[in-house]
């Protein structure tokens, strides 16, 4: 339609861009002593520029001798020490980029009879958290500053960021959708326990950064071998009381895209969407209390593929698979820091979380030309997930700054809840299939995590224990004409052991940097099934691996940089990935798990290389990754039968070859830019498999590769006044997915941000796919048919929203 194009003309001369969150933060301490060890109060401690001697700290040792200067940015600086009846101190001291906290060796200052004054040369490192490349290739990206998807989900706010595609509703790295997703550092059952469960139902506005790490250290669990997306939620730590409110409304679906096939009930459209959210914090003396609160409500046309799928023996079916779907989201998370004194902090918090969602469909079938209605399939799903977690953490500071010690508690209880109707409108009968799932998971987390700083960089290491069941139950209830065997409910158990270890050295000097580190871990895990199921047996697996990772770097200068990583990661299925129960994708595509299935063991190296100039940066990277026992879903038909069932399988080595690259750049005090651009090649070898679901079939397939690629361009103006703005461009390449290829895509968001009632206002207004061009287009070839689909789904939004700070 025609004047989707018209939808914000003015936008599309609104340049903006997303900016990644750049903060430098260094705290170096020390000791000072006599010849005879003994501490010296009250010395004089000054930090200067080597350049031109500008101050740049100062303070005094206390009655240990030791002192603490932050906020340290990285550069050359002398270091003075001066009191009287000593002689005074002069030593030259590097600020690296690797570590946050340095030690410096004990400074003993000699009585000034002696007339000596020693010169030591003293490394001390920092963290640039925010830069690309500095910190193991971290980029942190602040939610607040992504303008054109301010108000919606998280999965919403992902779509723009550097270096991330999503599709199909998953988040991918590099072409790769094996991400681990952590809220806080930790795997939770709010995003499926390192899987991407309910990305697009948790309010953005929960949530304070986004980090994106493409090469994790053995410090982060093993899994996820495109990386890891750590989500970190909003806590405030001021003093008093103080917090913010805010209030976003909005509307999507403002047209029909593609009417319906006939006979059906209507599109939802000009769907709203409501998001209230309260932040609170109060703190005083040793106690900083805390609270955030924030509620999602969401209707949204969350499918309407148009479909047309053609058999091997040249029968034409024509279908529509439309989804109303309303969205629920509320989520809460307390707590209370305890300064119990200088060294020790005890945190205690708890989240709940509860995700309603009822979806409506309809899929009818037609012939070629749509003159004939074959059958009606309606649907109604009721789905009800609540989610409980308990955490307690410990840490221990020891007298060095950044010498520490964390140990860790947390516990999940997660339910599933879910109701399924399927009525089968047939020309000559009408049946209605019912399904029940309750599913109660329940996992242990324990860790413990040593970081010492050292002269050159620091040792990090620890330990990590992990429990987790999840006894599920699927009380089905088959009704006239039901495609699915009557067995398909029952009981299933699933459990999770899992201790691993690891330790990891970080190295630096003025030219080099290097990190080697080790994970071993530990996996069993059991899966046991009804005895009677008709298929299915009990299965599990174990295996004892060891996870190692390694970077080097040389600084060429003080404005290039190249790097090389090495890491080694899993894959270990999910739970959903092998449960035994059918389910339907849509009337005739059955979906259902493989307790056989197995982990993808994947092996990484990148070469990047980074040059920086006083007003932006290029960054790239050449990746390559090759795995085994590569998880894919496979879509068969057995034969004498039109229903395709899809299940995961093994299948065999595959590859990710690619090129990415990232430009910043600050124009002005106005203006400034980046630009992400990512060019990879996918490979499946050929492979063949056994399925065992509904019954024994082979299912082979050829060498499967593509070349493929994504680029974005964020814009962004710091007008006067407080106002800011916001344009993004994302264009997605034509890709490889199982058995098939998705076609290009493009979108253009923006948003524009206005600070009122000095500053302690905020309004926001926001429009996603300006043009309404983001549509899914994809080929599918699978054993015995092959079909084409457009997905027509709610991707254009408009927000408005306000926020107040107090």
């Amino acid at each position: 339609m025609n004047r989707t194009k018209l939808l914000f003309p003015a936008a599309c001369i609104i340049i903006s861009s997303m900016v990644t969150a750049q903060t430098t933060s260094v705290t170096i301490s020390g000791r000072v002593t006599d010849q005879n060890k003994t501490a010296l109060p009250y010395v004089n401690i000054i930090f200067k520029k080597e350049k031109d001697t500008a101050f740049v700290a100062g303070t005094i040792t206390n009655e240990d001798g030791r002192f603490s200067l932050t906020g340290i940015k990285p550069d050359h600086y002398i270091l003075e020490t001066a009191i009287s009846g000593y002689d005074a101190r002069k030593q030259p001291v590097f600020v690296g980029s690797l570590s946050e906290f340095l030690e410096v060796p004990a400074i003993e200052l000699v009585p000034q009879q002696e007339n000596e004054t020693k010169i030591e040369e003293v490394l001390v490192t920092a963290s640039r958290k925010n830069e690309i490349a500095n910190q193991l290739d971290k980029k942190t990206y602040s939610v607040a500053d992504n303008l054109s998807q301010s108000g919606g989900s998280v999965l919403q706010s992902m779509q723009n960021l550097p270096g991330i595609t999503v599709q199909d509703g998953k988040v991918q790295l590099r072409g790769n959708d094996k991400v681990t997703v952590l809220i806080d550092g930790r795997q939770t059952a709010l995003t499926g326990f390192g899987s991407q469960t309910g990305l697009d139902n948790i309010p953005s506005s929960a949530i304070d950064k986004i980090e994106i790490i493409n090469n994790p250290s053995s410090k982060y669990d093993a899994n996820g071998n495109a990386g890891i997306i750590n989500i970190i939620m909003k806590k405030n730590k001021q003093n008093g009381w103080n917090g913010k409110a805010g209030l976003t409304m909005g509307l999507g679906s403002l047209w029909v895209r593609k009417e319906n096939l006939p006979t059906i009930r209507p599109q939802y459209t000009m769907t709203p969407k409501i998001n209230p959210s309260l932040s609170v914090n109060y703190r005083k003396d040793k106690v900083n209390i805390f609270l955030q609160a924030d509620n999602l409500y969401t209707e949204t046309l969350n499918k309407n593929e148009f479909v047309t799928r053609t058999y091997d023996d040249g029968t034409v079916i024509s279908s529509q698979l439309k989804r109303n779907r309303n969205t629920n989201f509320f989520t809460t998370k307390a707590g209370m820091d305890w300064n119990i004194d200088p060294q020790n902090t005890l945190t205690v918090s708890g989240m709940y979380g509860s995700e309603k969602i009822i979806d409506r469909g309809d899929q009818p079938f037609f012939n070629g030309d749509v003159s004939q209605r074959l059958r009606l399939w309606q649907f109604l799903e009721d789905e009800l997930k609540t989610t409980i977690m308990g955490t307690a953490s410990y840490q221990h500071k020891f007298k060095e700054a950044g010498h520490v010690l964390n140990a860790g508690f947390n516990y999940t209880f997660h339910r599933e809840d879910e109701k399924y109707f399927y009525d089968n409108y047939l020309p000559a009968s009408t049946g209605t299939d019912a399904f029940k799932l309750l599913s109660d998971e329940q996992v242990f987390d324990f860790n413990i995590d040593y970081i010492k700083p050292l002269k050159y960089g620091r040792i990090e290491t620890g330990i990590k224990l992990r429990s987790r069941s999840i006894p599920a139950n699927m009380n089905f209830i088959p009704g006239e004409n039901s495609v699915l065997d009557v067995s398909a409910g029952g009981k299933a158990d699933y459990k999770e052991f899992i201790p691993a270890v690891y330790g990891n050295y970080i190295f630096e000097n003025e030219k080099w940097e290097a990190e080697l580190g080790l994970r071993l871990e530990y996996v069993r895990i059991q899966y046991d099934v009804n005895p009677n199921h008709p298929t299915y047996k009990s299965d599990g697996y174990n295996y004892t691996q060891p996870f190692p990772n390694f970077r080097l770097a040389y600084k060429l200068d003080e404005r290039n940089k190249l790097s090389v990583f090495y890491n080694r990661r899993v894959d270990r299925p999910n739970e959903v990935d092998i449960r035994i129960f059918p389910k339907y994708d849509d009337a005739e595509i059955i979906k259902v798990g493989n307790p056989a299935l197995r982990p993808q063991f994947t092996n990484s190296i990148e070469l990047g290389y980074k040059h920086n100039w006083d007003n932006g940066y290029v960054y790239s990277a050449l990746y390559h990754r090759f795995a085994n026992g590569t998880i894919t879903r496979i879509s068969s038909i057995v034969p004498g039968s039109t229903l395709i069932y899809a299940l995961f399988q093994n299948a065999g080595r595959s590859y990710n070859t690619g090129l990415e690259a990232i430009w910043n750049q600050k124009i002005s005090g106005v203006y400034s830019f980046n630009v992400n651009g990512n060019l990879y090649r996918n490979q499946i070898d050929a492979f063949s498999v056994l399925n065992l679901y509904p019954s024994p079939n082979t299912f082979s397939a050829d060498r499967q590769t593509a070349v493929s690629g994504n680029i974005k361009m964020n814009h962004i103006f710091h007008f006067t006044k407080g106002l800011d703005a916001q344009f993004t461009m994302v264009y997605l390449a034509p890709d490889i997915i199982p058995q098939g290829r998705i076609k290009s895509r493009f979108s253009m968001d923006m948003g524009l941000k206005k600070a009122i009632q000095k500053g302690k206002g905020e309004l926001f207004l926001n429009a996603s796919d300006l043009l309404n061009t983001m549509v899914m287009k994809k080929t599918i070839q699978g054993m015995g048919f092959a079909y084409t689909s457009n997905d027509y789904y709610e991707t254009q939004v408009i927000r408005l929203g306000y926020s107040y700070k107090f």
